[in-house]
């Protein structure tokens, strides 16, 4: 197998405000994996809060290509398959600690490799059914009322609308969203409250606008304070940055009633689906999300989605400079296609 990969920069369709900082673009890095006249795509999304940058990733990818190129043909020795997969990423994630990012863009290249070995889409391999298929929401970023009634014209195919909180005027934004629409709310605070008796007072009038969840309201290491709000409020409190992979389940599974898979914080496809099993034995909420990204991060994103509570898989909608074409969206849901592998169409 030989592994190459590109630098690109994903352009934002608008600047992106959270309660943390906020940017135009995203670092992303495409990755191909060629194994006999196929091959397989993949990438890894890295905003900058999580560390990884092209240099990282080229870092990590140029020494994952040399284990990748020792491993034995998969044709000869052990068909490719998902649990040959999971051999090799035991193999790279033993590269070096971190990267996930870069490690999620290997495990995606493989899978898509996979199917088209198969002549199979990846969703029938993984036993994935369109119709448990969840909405996705459409996020909107921390902005003035005049620049949210602007975005607001864009989500008319989405169901769910996903608004970041976190700022001074929470209440504000979400009577701006209001005085245009009457759609469900997913609302992300993104680590921006601090106290906790003014948490649950907002999440108290939050449920009576019609918002279904709050994601990460405190900073990822205040447990405590996470585990307090999800004792007394009656919406879920889903984990976000307090929880990346499968070895945080534990810790935080007391704290929140969900948690927030995404396939950039957890190394990939593989281990997103052994986290939602093992969550969901924890009796906790399941919700699918994404970072800025492609339709190759989308298209692996929504093969876990229908295992789901929630999805926020919109990453590619976002953008400018999509490679890959647009999935397709049908009343607010995306649509596995039958094309093998994840089912990707590169621009030409």
């Amino acid at each position: 197998m030989k592994l190459s990969y590109k630098p690109i920069l994903l352009e934002l369709r608008h600047p992106f405000r959270l309660a943390t900082g906020s940017r135009t673009h995203t670092n992303v890095m495409l990755t191909e994996i060629h194994l006999k006249g196929l091959v397989g795509y993949g990438e890894a999304a890295m905003p900058p809060y999580y560390g990884e940058n092209h240099d990282t990733a080229a870092a990590f990818l140029q020494r994952a290509a040399l284990v990748l190129q020792q491993l034995p043909d998969p044709e000869k020795e052990d068909k490719l398959s998902g649990r040959s997969i999971q051999r090799i990423m035991v193999e790279v994630d033993a590269i070096a600690p971190g990267n996930y990012a870069s490690k999620a863009s290997i495990d995606l290249a493989l899978h898509d490799l996979w199917g088209k070995t198969e002549g199979q889409p990846l969703w029938q391999l993984l036993d994935v059914e369109q119709k448990s298929m969840p909405p996705t929401s459409f996020t909107l970023g921390i902005d003035a009322p005049e620049v949210l009634h602007q975005k607001m014209l864009e989500v008319d195919d989405f169901q769910i609308i996903k608004i970041k909180l976190g700022s001074e005027d929470d209440r504000g934004i979400i009577r701006t969203i209001r005085e245009i629409s009457d759609k469900p709310i997913y609302a992300d605070a993104n680590q921006g409250w601090k106290n906790r008796e003014a948490a649950l007072d907002l999440v108290q009038w939050l449920a009576s606008q019609n918002v279904r969840l709050i994601e990460q309201p405190f900073p990822k290491d205040d447990l405590d304070s996470a585990a307090w709000l999800s004792a007394r409020s009656s919406l879920p409190i889903i984990a976000d940055e307090s929880f990346q992979r499968l070895t945080d389940l534990d810790r935080v599974a007391d704290c929140f009633h969900g948690v927030n898979i995404k396939l950039m914080k957890c190394a990939g496809i593989g281990e997103g689906f052994r986290i939602a099993r093992a969550a969901r034995a924890k009796g906790l909420q399941l919700m699918v999300g994404c970072m800025t990204e492609t339709s190759c991060g989308i298209s692996a994103a929504a093969l876990l989605a229908p295992f789901c509570d929630h999805a926020d898989i919109d990453g590619c909608w976002l953008i400018r400079n999509n490679p890959f074409e647009m999935p397709v969206l049908e009343n607010g849901k995306i649509r596995l296609n039958d094309d093998a592998g994840l089912g990707l169409r590169v621009h030409v």
